[in-house]
């Protein structure tokens, strides 16, 4: 399963998104610090979920990171979040 559908199903799983956008950047990249070559190694997230109201900035971002995990984010080199209740 590529990465950009890792983080899809995750975080559909972890939040129930009224909105979810995952968008692979790695080609902006391409050759700079952290291109693995993998053409997987930079992405951003948009995401709006009744599961952040009331969360400030860090904890969302902290929510989002747990939700994926340990092993997804080893293998992510940028992750830009723009996170909403």
């Amino acid at each position: 399963m590529a990465r950009e559908d890792e983080i899809r199903t995750a975080l559909e799983a972890a939040f129930a998104p009224r909105e979810l956008e995952v968008v692979n950047e790695s080609d902006l990249h391409s050759g700079h610090a952290g291109d693995d070559g993998s053409g997987e190694s930079h992405f951003r997230v948009r995401i709006v979920a009744d599961a952040f109201e009331g969360q400030s900035r860090i904890a969302r971002h902290r929510a989002v990171h747990a939700a994926l995990g340990a092993e997804l984010m080893g293998k992510i080199h940028a992750l830009a979040l723009d996170i909403s209740a």
